[in-house]
Order: C-alpha cells, then sequence, then structure tokens
C-alpha cells in the first residue's frame, strides 16, 4: 500500500515512523515533511490546503491511503474533496466530513453539540459584535476568572482566561473587533472550570470506536506551568491519575455520546476524535474537541499502539473497528520538545542541530526541522520532541532528559518540569 501523511510536524513525523514499521507499506510519502521524514519517506513540497496539488501527488504515486494530520484542511473540507473527485473516489482518507470538523472549527457548534447529547461541560453562550452589550452583561453573571474562545480556528491562541472583569470586557470588544481576524467574528464566553486537564483520544468510523492512550501535555513555556502558551512543551501517557472509576465515567458520559451524536445527525466521521477535558473532583466535563490527534500528545500515543497501524486505519475507513484486534503497549511513554531561544514569540532559524546520531534508548520525532547542505537546521519553533518508552512514567521522563542533554543547536530552550504535577 502507498500511503501519503499530511503535514509537516512532530505529529506527521510520528504518523510516518509508525506506519514505516508495516510490512504492508511499500511506498511512504510525506507532505511537506521535515528533516525527520526525509530520513524514512519521500517528502513532497506543496501546501496542505491546496487541494489540486495533492490530487496531482496521489494520482501521480498510485496513493492508496492519505493520512490528514492538522486540522486546517480538515476544516477546509479536504474528505468531501476526495468524495466528490472521481480520481480520488477509492483513496482510503483518514478523517473527518467538513461537517464533522465544524466539531474543532467552531467552538459555538462544538458546545451545541455536546448540549444537545447531554455531554458535560462548562455553561456557555455566544457572542458577535451586535450583542457586545449582551456579552459584557453576561460577563457580569460571571465570577473571575473569564475565559473568552475566538469561535473560529486561531492556532492555538484565540483562548483568553483573564482574571480581571474590565480586563475581560475589553478583551472581548478587542476579540469581536477583528484581534485574531474572522476567527472571532463569534466569541464563545464559558464560566471557569478549575481542576487538571488530561486528553482522551478516540479513533472512530463513524459506527465504533477505539479509546486509545489518554495523555497530558504542558502548553507553557515556562517552568511550574508559567508564562506564554505554546503548542505544547511535553507530554506524557497514560495520565497517572486516571483510574478505573474516571475512565469508565469519560467513556459513558463523553465518548460514547459523543459518537451516538455523530451517527444521530448522521456526519460522516472516520478519523480521530482528540477531547479535551478537565477532571473537577473526579468527575470530567469537556473543554473542547480536536478533530485530529494533538501535538505533542500524538509522539506519545501513537508509540504505545502495538497493532499494526496500516490495519488499524483501514479498519477505521472500512468501518470494521468492531473487529480489529487492538493491542497497546503497557509501558508509560514520555515526550520533551526542544524548541527555539524565544518561542513563542519570535525566534531565529537555520540552527545547525547536533548531536542526533548519540541518542540512545529514545525516538527523536522532528518537528520544526530541515534539511540544508545535507545538515539538519531548524526550521520552526518546535524544533523536536524526544520519546521515551519505560515502565513507568517517571522512568520515561529520566530517559528523555538523560537523551535531551546529547542535543544541541543555538538557543536551544526546553522545559526541565514536565510531570511535576504529578507526584
Amino acid at each position: 500500500m502507498n500511503i501519503l501523511v499530511l503535514g509537516s510536524g512532530g505529529r506527521e513525523h510520528t504518523f510516518a515512523h509508525q506506519l514505516a514499521k508495516s510490512e504492508r507499506c511499500d511506498k511512504l510519502f510525506v507532505a511537506p515533511g521535515n528533516a525527520g521524514t526525509a530520513a524514512i519517506a519521500t517528502n513532497v513540497v506543496l501546501s496542505v490546503t491546496d487541494f489540486s496539488a495533492i490530487e496531482k501527488c496521489v494520482v501521480d504515486n498510485d496513493i492508496d491511503m492519505v493520512v490528514v494530520g492538522p486540522e486546517d484542511p480538515l476544516v477546509l473540507g479536504i474528505v468531501n474533496y476526495f468524495a466528490e473527485t472521481p480520481s480520488l473516489k477509492k483513496v482510503k482518507i483518514i478523517g473527518p466530513s467538513k461537517r464533522g470538523a465544524l466539531l474543532e472549527g467552531s467552538k459555538e457548534r462544538a458546545k451545541e453539540f455536546m448540549m444537545a447529547h447531554n455531554i458535560p461541560t462548562a455553561a456557555y453562550a455566544s457572542f458577535t459584535s451586535e450583542s457586545l452589550s449582551a456579552g459584557h452583561a453576561f460577563l457580569e453573571t460571571l465570577t473571575a476568572p473569564y475565559v473568552l474562545k475566538a469561535d473560529g480556528l486561531a492556532a492555538g491562541k484565540g483562548v483568553l482566561i483573564i482574571d480581571n472583569l474590565d480586563e475581560a470586557k475589553n478583551s472581548l470588544t478587542e476579540m469581536l473587533g477583528g484581534k485574531f481576524g474572522e476567527a472571532s467574528n463569534t466569541v464563545v464566553i464559558e464560566e471557569f472550570l478549575d481542576g487538571i486537564e488530561l486528553s482522551v483520544f478516540v479513533l472512530t468510523d463513524g459506527k465504533h470506536y477505539k479509546v486509545l492512550p489518554t495523555a497530558k501535555d504542558y502548553k507553557r513555556i515556562g517552568e511550574g506551568d508559567k508564562g506564554l502558551n505554546t503548542g505544547g512543551m511535553g507530554a506524557i501517557s497514560p495520565v497517572p491519575f486516571v483510574d478505573e472509576e474516571l475512565m469508565l465515567k469519560i467513556e459513558e458520559r463523553i465518548v460514547k455520546p459523543t459518537v451516538e451524536g455523530l451517527k444521530k445527525e448522521e456526519i460522516d466521521y472516520k478519523g480521530f476524535v482528540f477531547i479535551g477535558l478537565i477532571k473537577v473532583g473526579n468527575e470530567p466535563y469537556v473543554i473542547e474537541y480536536n478533530v485530529r490527534m494533538g501535538d505533542p500528545e500524538t509522539e506519545v500515543v501513537l508509540p504505545r499502539i502495538k497493532t499494526d497501524l496500516v490495519d488499524v486505519l483501514e479498519a477505521t475507513y472500512d468501518q470494521d473497528l468492531d473487529i480489529l484486534q487492538f493491542e497497546l503497549d503497557n509501558r508509560a511513554a514520555a515526550t520533551i520538545m526542544a524548541v527555539s531561544g524565544g518561542y513563542p514569540e519570535a525566534y531565529e532559524k537555520g540552527k545547525l542541530i547536533t548531536g542526533l546520531n548519540t541518542i540512545e534508548g529514545s525516538i527523536v520525532f522532528h518537528a520544526g526541522t530541515a534539511l540544508k547542505d545535507g545538515e539538519v537546521v531548524t526550521n520552526g519553533g518546535r524544533v523536536m520532541a524526544i520519546t521515551s518508552l519505560d515502565n513507568d512514567y517517571k522512568q520515561a521522563i529520566k530517559k528523555s532528559y538523560q537523551n535531551i542533554e546529547k542535543l544541541h543547536f543555538d538557543k536551544m530552550n526546553y522545559r526541565t518540569d514536565i510531570g511535576f504535577d504529578l507526584d
């Protein structure tokens, strides 16, 4: 089987790494890929939202399966494009339809879906520029902190948590005034839930589902979860505080109603559901849906799937997940992200990366890297994730830190406290 992975980050390198292990994978392509994927697959230079260029790549290379990494092509309707294009109809594409992708593409739509299917989540209301004064009045009914979410995709920067009421009102005015472009034409205001966050990943074929390993990532740039939000500075799997009782609540109250909701609404959905949760006391609530795998959670979740990933994804497309023999690795996984100096604000690219050939007992997943004159250089804010597996998460974290110390590039930065809150 010839397979194409769309995307260029650590998530896509992880997919490529796992797919390349399969005896069923004949030729592997990643578009546009990075220096890590170039070592195990053929990189193809194209934009993940240029559907005609993707069509040409698929046809020219006799691609049988396409795995969509990032959210943008899904929200723009790449699955529908494949279904409606004669040359692509037989290609197994993994991801939801445009309507299904609205669960991530619109915070308001996600909230409406949760309410319609009795899925526990924070109370909320939605506002536009025409209802700004009502938004200010709604904020006055809440207690601090205040949660403001841009309705559309805002590159992970569209959620504000603010302690001061006047500041929250000003931020709402700015957001509805175009602070995040079209993404904040509508703003969702939520009650704040106080608890600890985790992520549950589900693979569904639209009828059946498999629950993938849980994970917890660390978004803030600074030690102790301080400072600016990033795309993620590290992750661990499984989440130590998720016991059997909590997992049962998550599956019964959230996973099953989500999949049943997709069925009831006749939404074409063959792919991943990333459910962002918060545990309040011992009760789970949904913060958000994503319609693809997360990053850096992918780097700790996929390596724990022992079943051939080609078989898993094919069963998803063929709606045979109920008969798939699905096996997970009982070991824990931990990943630490090395980032460019200055990230998540201004940073430089093109820094030479050394030490890659000295890594032992861990996997290096490239995120923001490129090849220049045969050398691996930095090409993004989050540069690479170092993932380790061991019998418990503390040992896995220790192993990843031992190996990240062998890597070097100018102004390299990483958090030294991943997993600090789990003792």
